[in-house]
């Protein structure tokens, strides 16, 4: 062998190995929240393990806002064990247990956990997952109020390295794979969350599918994610936005920050939607939902081509959808009996849940969300029917049942 050749395969080793490193790097390094690509193949192989059971905890590896005005926090959290995580379904949440018994100057009757759910708002990956929490302030009229304990926590005691206990990604509330019909994606405040993971997968996932954005708030102060959107919206031209500002401020200019003024309405679909068949997702505050999820319907939207999420499910009900199970006529009372405490209570009918029976009779039960997501209510069904008025989203194991959501159908006996 020449010394020519002998250099030519030392040079040619060298710059396999250069490229075998940037390979690598190019792996490990961290994703950009901005660009909001898909996870690559050997991520999602990874990710299609099962979810884990029970609490586990992970690390803040970042926490950045989303708005001007400072009002919604994005949380960045890595799995301490470093485990891949599964890739959860745009548009499902996770279910915190926050320690605000921790925190100076928590008051009496306020300490220990609480649980809360959060919607995903990140790219369905398998190293990362995001959360972002909006700080719920006491409301304008009633300053008597305290503000939100959970968001607040997050907000001001939470920070980067601190460890979180946290579930699985759970919920109901996903987009579809119907890739030939329309996505009418609508968000009104921090509503936007679960809207940007679908957005997000949808444009990776399915590229050729028509995406119709709307997303509602008061003014450019609150406008979260104005960046990722911008950059969304420019990369994909299926991609149709509509930001919807109720209060501009001073310096909040039409079709540059936002294309209509007001709220996010049927007549406001009707004049800027395509005509023909739209798939549509709804999340955002009680108001919008009561009065826009029953205008689908009436506007002639199949049921089931309409998905909402409310702050607060059970006050959404689409036209046709019987009344609330807790107002039935009942012809007698109902036993219950809690083998814990070794209670029998009669149930009357009168209350919305028999999480609020049991509390209204002094019976201490563990409790997170009351709206049927987060599973921290469920106990053992000993004997008896549980029925519900709306499908909780979180999924309820054999032979146990819900009482923040559930009505009994029965006499019962529970394992609470």
């Amino acid at each position: 062998m020449t010394v020519a050749s002998l250099l030519a395969y030392i040079c040619l080793a060298l710059l396999l190995q250069f490229a075998a490193g940037l390979g690598v790097w190019l792996w490990m390094r961290p994703r950009p929240a901005a660009a909001l690509v898909a996870a690559p193949q050997a991520d999602r192989a990874a990710g299609e393990q099962g979810a884990w059971k029970g609490w586990r905890d992970f690390r803040v590896a970042r926490r950045v806002f989303e708005d001007s005005g400072h009002t919604q926090c994005s949380f960045y959290l890595e799995p301490v064990d470093g485990v891949a995580l599964p890739a959860f379904k745009p548009g499902q949440f996770l279910t915190f247990s926050l320690p605000l018994g921790e925190v100076a100057g928590t008051e009496a009757g306020n300490a220990g956990e609480v649980i809360r759910c959060y919607s995903l708002s990140g790219f369905p990956e398998t190293r990362t997952y995001r959360i972002t929490v909006k700080r719920v302030l006491a409301p304008p009229d009633r300053k008597d109020l305290p503000p939100g304990r959970a968001s607040s926590h997050l907000h001001d005691h939470v920070h980067e390295g601190d460890i979180l206990r946290l579930k699985a990604p759970a919920g109901h509330f996903c987009i579809d794979g119907e890739t030939g019909i329309p996505a009418v994606l609508i968000g009104a405040g921090i509503g936007i969350t679960p809207m940007m993971s679908m957005a997000a997968w949808c444009l990776a996932e399915q590229p050729g599918r028509p995406l119709h954005f709307y997303y509602g708030l008061r003014n450019g102060g609150e406008h979260a994610f104005r960046q990722q959107i911008e950059l969304l919206a420019g990369a994909h031209p299926q991609l149709h936005m509509n930001v919807v500002y109720s209060r501009p401020g001073p310096d909040d200019l039409p079709q540059r920050d936002f294309q209509h003024t007001g709220h996010i309405d049927i007549a406001l679909l009707k004049r800027s939607l395509p005509h023909g068949r739209c798939q549509f997702y709804v999340c955002g505050p009680a108001p919008m939902m009561a009065s826009l999820v029953p205008a689908l319907a009436e506007w002639g939207v199949p049921q089931a081509d309409i998905h909402f999420e409310a702050f607060g499910p059970a006050t959404v009900r689409l036209p046709g959808t019987p009344e609330s199970l807790s107002s039935a006529v009942l012809e007698g009372p109902l036993d219950v009996r809690f083998t814990r405490t070794g209670r029998t209570l009669a149930w009357q009918g009168q209350d919305r849940s028999l999480l609020d029976f049991a509390e209204r009779q002094g019976v201490v039960l563990e409790s997170g969300c009351r709206s049927g997501s987060c599973g921290s209510c469920e106990v053992r069904l000993v004997s008896g029917k549980v029925r519900y008025d709306h499908r909780p989203d979180y999924d309820i194991a054999p032979g146990h049942c819900l009482l923040c959501v559930g009505i009994p159908d029965s006499a019962l006996v529970l394992e609470a």
